[in-house]
């Protein structure tokens, strides 16, 4: 087995996002409420940070069209995407405004709340930090809402979605 090197930098983010890649991760659609109407964007770049208090992060992009509106929001939700709900992770990736052909309510706080997530955490904005080419926001964990007969979550692993097997 042959092992390679780089140092990262602009010349290699190919490379670099390569090697990011082999990390596997679950698969997110966020939401919020914005004066133009609900918003949602696809993304990996979620975990948890504290339990108590219950913090979460997620990181949208600088150059996203959807970046600003979600670092304004006062209130988003989190929606952990089932393997079977692959087409909605899609949809939401290339058209965040779009809402019409997805089941959805309004939370508490008035957030798109899809009706389709294993898991979906309501959440305040507790903090923006700047990271790099993103933004990290930390959201404080108001409400879990969780299904258990959606199936497994739907996996994001070397630029391809898929789930987890044994």
């Amino acid at each position: 087995m042959t092992q390679t090197s780089f140092t990262p930098g602009p010349d290699t983010l190919t490379e670099m996002r390569a090697a990011l890649g082999c990390f596997a991760t679950g698969v997110v659609v966020v939401t919020t409420e914005t004066k133009r109407g609900p918003l949602a964007i696809t993304a990996n770049s979620f975990t948890s940070v504290s339990l108590t208090p219950p913090l979460v992060l997620w990181c949208p992009a600088l150059q996203s069209k959807r970046h600003d509106p979600f670092v304004d929001a006062t209130h988003f939700s989190i929606h952990v995407m089932a393997e079977r709900d692959i087409d909605t992770a899609l949809h939401f990736a290339r058209n965040g405004e779009v809402f019409d052909t997805h089941d959805w309510v309004q939370s508490p706080e008035g957030v798109p709340a899809l009706a389709q997530a294993l898991v979906r955490l309501d959440c305040s904005h507790h903090a923006a930090h700047p990271g790099g080419d993103h933004t990290i926001l930390v959201g404080e964990v108001l409400r879990v809402s969780q299904r258990g007969d959606l199936g497994a979550g739907l996996v994001f692993h070397q630029g391809k979605y898929g789930r987890f097997t044994d």
